[in-house]
């Protein structure tokens, strides 16, 4: 007989049992569901509403059955539906009459908005130290390639010289508002739900600030109504996880472009790149590949919990169910992909000569040049089009900006002089850059020190 069987005069439909079930997958929740009765009941017991000696006793067993289920020891029934009534149910099974007590002042609509939000809380933080592993990362591949010249690209053309370590310094920035992302989400799911009852709280003398400070929240929600409804935090979450994963996304493609032949910017490590099945020559950057193609996963989990949400009526709905399995595969998929990402990059070699010339072709120092002649005092849109003339000849003869001779670099304006070529030199033309947040040395050491004190904060 199932717990809520009261009203009912007939058992309901095996297939309905299968597809009300939700124990195959809200199972992963056993210790918040654990941790939170344990505070509720200790609450009971305070407040005199049960026996504190009863209390004490529901307690210890629940204690026992959290160290039974991660030895292995239950196996979970599909007729108790979810993971609150099968803890209950074995609960009941052991301490029968006392175990009954513990369910008193709550409701089933409370106890998983409970147990979704410490399912969620404790995911953020997990989320929150591979973000850093990864932030850690970056940092220190950017100093060891602070000098690392490479062209940076828009439109994927060549535009200006950079260096990888200015490069590597804006996923920086990226991820670094990830990371505070997700703590503006843990920040804004600080209130505890339990005892918000079915949706109106209860007629029992609740103590709900002892059950939120038991439970490591700064207090009660302020509303039973938004108490057992609210999956903000999940969407919330769901949607910086799909952050992260564009990010990654976005990393990810430029290392699949950089390992090609076409580029050979870098080499991945063997042990984080496989090979064909026909072709033997094959290196092929499958984690780059799958991390790129999860994301659309988790972006998939993003537009279904909000589309679950969009249309339900307060207070809880059955169709809150499915919030689960789409916050359990977004968050299992980010942790997956954060750690193995960060070892490939980690383990990558940097081709410094193939930057280097990469930065050399497309007349990456157009810029550099038409500045030459801004400082000479031409005004710069007279010097944008002597310079885009410039590079047409040059594309013409085949030959850079820094090859054409003196003598023909007078024709297009007087006020070219033999310092041209130093202006326009490579290491001019990021060196110079000097600007807060540019790509010289000076300007990207501060950068890194600044990210070194943001890591050392967390």
């Amino acid at each position: 007989m199932k717990l809520w069987g009261g009203r009912f005069n007939k058992e309901t439909d095996k297939a309905v049992d299968d597809f009300n079930s939700s124990i195959s997958f809200d199972c992963k929740m056993y210790k918040e569901d654990i941790e939170g009765s344990i505070a509720h009941v200790t609450m009971l017991g305070k407040q005199g509403i049960i026996p504190a000696e009863n209390a004490e006793t529901i307690k210890a067993e629940l204690g026992n059955i959290l160290k039974d289920i991660e030895d292995d020891k239950i196996e979970f029934s599909l007729e108790a539906e979810d993971i609150h009534m099968n803890i209950e149910s074995i609960l009941i099974e052991r301490l029968e009459g006392i175990g009954k007590q513990l369910h008193t002042g709550r409701s089933r609509n409370d106890q998983v908005a409970l147990d979704v939000k410490m399912y969620t809380r404790n995911a953020i933080n997990d989320i929150k130290g591979e973000v850093k592993n990864l932030l850690s990362t970056i940092a220190s591949l950017a100093e060891q390639e602070k000098l690392t010249v490479m062209p940076g690209y828009t439109h994927l053309q060549k535009a200006q010289p950079i260096t990888l370590g200015h490069h590597l310094m804006a996923y920086f920035q990226m991820f670094k508002r990830d990371y505070e992302r997700l703590c503006d989400c843990l920040g804004r799911m600080s209130l505890c739900p339990l005892g918000s009852g079915a949706l109106a709280t209860t007629t029992y003398p609740l103590d709900r600030h002892l059950t939120a400070k038991l439970l490591g929240f700064e207090g009660p929600t302020e509303n039973s109504l938004d108490g057992v409804s609210d999956r903000d935090h999940v969407a919330e979450f769901i949607f910086d996880l799909s952050m992260i994963m564009m990010h990654l996304s976005r990393f990810s493609e430029e290392i699949i472009l950089w390992c090609s032949d076409e580029f050979s910017f870098i080499r991945l490590d063997d042990a984080y790149s496989t090979g064909s099945s026909i072709m033997p020559q094959k290196k092929n950057p499958d984690i780059a590949e799958l991390t790129r193609g999860k994301t659309g996963r988790v972006y998939g989990s993003l537009i279904t919990i909000l589309t679950i949400l969009k249309g339900i009526p307060l207070a809880y709905n059955k169709d809150m169910q499915e919030d689960k399995e789409t916050l359990f595969d977004a968050y299992e998929t980010v942790k997956m992909c954060l750690p193995i990402f960060a070892k490939m990059i980690e383990t990558m070699t940097v081709n410094t000569e193939k930057m280097r010339n990469g930065a050399k072709g497309g007349f990456t120092n157009a810029t550099d040049a038409a500045d030459y002649l801004v400082k000479k005092g031409m005004p710069f849109r007279d010097a944008h089009r002597v310079i885009g003339e410039m590079v047409s000849y040059s594309i013409g003869e085949k030959i850079s900006l820094e090859e054409i001779p003196l003598s023909k670099l007078k024709e297009f304006s007087e006020l070219i002089e033999e310092d041209y070529y130093q202006a326009i030199a490579l290491e001019t033309c990021v060196n110079e850059r000097n600007v807060y947040g540019g790509p010289s040395p000076d300007a990207l050491g501060t950068a890194i020190d600044n990210a070194k004190r943001f890591l050392e904060s967390l």
